[in-house]
């Protein structure tokens, strides 16, 4: 189910597939009796904090974030956190800036979990900075009941019988790179005319679809109410739809779905680094892996987990698609600084367009 997957990000983000070293020095201080860990709301389990917990005697102090770019602001403006999700592609802008602390791995021995081909990738050689985290596509969620002619492009969500009924996040790099899918370009195009044309999509579809706060942690009530019938979202969304019984159909777009990738990093601020690693060496062990995957419905870079997946999930091609879903899949990949300082300023009109 991988296979695809992996090789695509090895020849995308220039794998090496190396095992990372260690730092000459390690503490053997008291442990703290609390870290903070920045990310999206809701995505974490509490059990898995609680136990993290219940065996270290360190609390872990959850703080949602809006947006990742706000989590790469605060921690340039000098808040301190102990651990932050980052998506791949802004892990350069972070190291680059100095932002982010190099990793002990005498700490994170459970590193050795980690698919070889998830590791040493061309944004973080050597993971001296991160931990690959979630990983998984971007699809439509559709209200099969309601919604009774196909849909199968990103192109739909502009198709007028739907304004007023689709529900997006305001993600910057996530609607950009919907909105260049559905004019036929790369998700990570840095053409200044294309991603031109792609904010014009957006400005569109800001007339006529719903956005969600981002400490949402789902689309699933919306749906659910009948207030959208199409939504932008994730394995997450889909599964926790149909749970609840609602009946949902999760699209990979024609034109080619996004991959996405979270990494947990610790800030270079943090006073608790080490206590921050033991916490990542914690969730790479494989039954608490497979915990968080059980309970998040997000896959994980962890091979040594997939005995420990429920086989519902394991076997779920929403969770862990099949190659032949992917033929025409994107990742997404760090921008150049000047292809970033374009989708920024780009992003700036958006925003300033939004009633």
């Amino acid at each position: 189910m991988l296979s695809f997957w992996l090789s695509a990000l090895m020849v995308l983000a220039g794998s090496a597939c190396g095992v990372p070293t260690a730092r000459p020095t390690a503490t053997s201080a008291p442990l703290a009796r609390e870290i903070r860990l920045y990310n999206w709301a809701d995505y974490m389990p509490q059990s898995v904090l609680e136990a993290f917990t219940a065996e270290t005697g360190i609390r872990v102090n959850y703080v949602a974030y809006e947006s990742q770019e706000e989590a790469i602001a605060n921690i340039r403006a000098g808040e301190v956190y102990d651990l932050v999700v980052l998506e791949k592609d802004l892990l350069p802008i972070a190291i680059e800036g100095g932002l982010l602390a190099p990793l002990d791995y005498r700490n994170i021995p459970n590193f050795r979990n980690v698919a070889p081909n998830f590791r040493d990738l061309a944004y973080d050689p050597d993971n001296r900075h991160s931990i690959p985290f979630h990983w998984g596509t971007t699809g439509l969620l559709v209200r099969s009941d309601e919604v009774t002619v196909p849909i199968r492009r990103w192109a739909d969500l502009w198709d007028p019988r739907w304004d007023g009924r689709v529900v997006v996040w305001p993600i910057p790099r996530d609607l950009f790179a919907i909105a260049l899918k559905s004019l036929g370009y790369s998700a990570n195009s840095e053409d200044p005319a294309q991603v031109e044309a792609a904010l014009a999509q957006l400005l569109k579809l800001k007339a006529s679809a719903i956005f969600l706060d981002n400490t949402a942690p789902s689309i699933t009530p919306m749906l659910e109410s009948g207030q959208a019938l199409i939504g932008v979202g994730w394995a997450y969304d889909a599964l926790t739809a149909r749970n609840g019984g609602l009946p949902i159909e999760y699209v990979l777009p024609q034109e080619g779905t996004i991959l996405w990738g979270d990494h947990l990093v610790i800030p270079a601020n943090s006073p608790r680094r080490h206590e921050a690693e033991l916490f990542l060496n914690f969730i790479l062990r494989p039954e608490i892996s497979a915990q968080i995957i059980n309970e998040s419905y997000y896959p994980m870079a962890n091979d040594a987990a997939r005995p420990f997946i429920l086989p519902e999930l394991l076997n779920d091609p929403i969770i862990f698609p099949p190659n032949d879903s992917l033929a025409d899949v994107e990742i997404i990949l760090p921008l150049s600084p000047q292809g970033q300082a374009l989708y920024d300023a780009l992003w700036e009109r958006f925003l300033d367009a939004m009633p």
